[in-house]
C-alpha cells in the first residue's frame, strides 16, 4: 500500500454500526459465517462458524468489512494482542447475524463468562488453578462460558480481561492463612486496585501475580467484574521446584470443580448477590471445606 493510499484509508470515518437483513450490528455483535463460494479456502473451511465482530472497518475504496473472532478459536482468549490468523475479515453479504442479538427470537443473552486457571505446575500446589481449569475443559459447559488455562501468562490475561467478558473467575492457589486445601471465593474491590503508579506495574512474562495483572488490565481499560476462587496451599514446594499437589489440594479438586461451576450457573441465571455466595461449609472426605465472599485486602 502506497502513501496515497494509506491518507485515503486514514481519511476514512470509523463504522459504529451498519445494518445487516434488516438488523444492526456493531462490534461485540454474534454473528454466522456464510463465506461466498469460491473465496478464500481458509474463509470457507469457516462456513456455518460463529463468531463475534470485534470491529467495523473501512478500506481505501469505501468498502465494508467486518473483522471476527471465531468462537472456536482457542487464540481468542489472548484478547487485544491476537496476532493474525486469529482474526478474520468478512464483507456484511457473507455474515448472518444470529438470533441473540435479535430480541423478536425471545432468547435471553447470557452473560459471557471467562474461568482463568492461574498457576505454575512446578511450583507444587500453585498448580491449583492449571488442574481445576483441565479438569472443567472435560465437563459440559454452557456455550456463554469459556476456560483457558492462562498458567504463568500475566499478559495474556490481562488482555483478556478486556475482551468484553461480563465475568471472569480466576481460579489459583492462594494463602490466607488456613488449613492447607480451604476453598475461597473472593471478590476483589475494582475501585481499590492501588495507586495509579501501582496500576502500571510490570507483569513478569513469566510469572502471575493475580493483583499484578488485575492492575495492568485496568489501567489499560474499564474491569469488569472479577471473582476468585482460591484454594489454600499445603506446600509451594523446595527452593528446586516440585510436581504434583499436595494430599490436601488434591482431595478438594472435585469440589473446586463443583464450586465453579454452581459460580457459573448462578451469574448465567442473573444473581450477582455477594450476599448469596457467602461463607458456606461444605464436607470434603474427613475435612471441613469453607467457601467465602470477602473483599481483598
Amino acid at each position: 500500500m502506497n502513501e496515497w493510499e494509506w491518507q485515503l484509508l486514514e481519511a476514512k470515518k470509523p463504522v459504529d454500526d451498519l445494518r445487516i437483513s434488516d438488523i444492526e450490528v456493531r462490534p461485540g455483535s454474534r454473528v454466522k459465517l456464510r463465506p461466498r463460494a469460491g473465496g478464500d479456502v481458509l474463509d470457507i473451511a469457516l462456513a456455518d462458524k460463529t463468531a463475534v465482530i470485534e470491529s467495523i472497518e473501512q478500506d481505501y475504496e469505501g468498502k465494508i468489512h467486518l473483522c471476527v473472532v471465531v468462537d472456536e478459536d482457542p487464540g481468542r482468549d489472548i484478547g487485544l494482542m491476537r496476532q493474525p490468523g486469529h482474526r478474520f475479515f468478512f464483507t456484511p453479504e457473507e455474515v448472518e447475524p444470529l438470533a441473540a442479538d435479535d430480541h423478536k427470537s425471545g432468547e435471553v443473552k447470557l452473560p459471557r463468562i471467562l474461568v482463568a486457571g492461574i498457576g505454575n505446575i512446578f511450583l507444587g500446589d500453585d498448580a491449583f488453578g492449571v488442574e481445576v481449569a483441565r479438569r472443567l475443559s472435560t465437563r459440559k459447559l454452557p456455550q456463554n462460558v469459556r476456560v483457558t488455562d492462562f498458567g504463568i501468562r500475566g499478559y495474556d490475561l490481562a488482555y483478556a480481561l478486556l475482551d468484553g467478558y461480563d465475568t471472569t473467575i480466576l481460579v489459583d492457589a492462594c494463602p490466607r492463612g488456613e488449613p492447607g486445601g480451604t476453598l475461597y471465593v473472593i471478590e476483589p474491590d475494582r475501585n481499590d486496585l492501588g495507586s495509579a503508579e501501582e496500576q502500571r506495574c510490570a507483569v513478569e512474562a513469566h510469572s502471575m501475580n493475580p493483583l499484578n495483572v488485575l492492575r495492568l488490565a485496568s489501567s489499560m481499560g474499564p474491569l469488569k467484574r472479577v471473582l476468585l476462587v482460591g484454594c489454600e496451599p499445603g506446600t509451594l514446594g523446595p527452593e528446586e521446584g516440585q510436581m504434583g499437589l499436595s494430599e490436601q489440594v488434591e482431595a478438594v479438586l472435585d469440589e473446586a470443580v463443583k464450586l465453579v461451576e454452581s459460580l457459573i450457573a448462578q451469574i448465567s441465571t442473573g444473581n450477582n448477590s455477594t450476599e448469596e455466595l457467602s461463607i458456606e461449609k461444605v464436607s470434603s472426605g474427613e475435612d471441613s471445606v469453607a467457601r467465602s465472599v470477602d473483599n481483598t485486602q
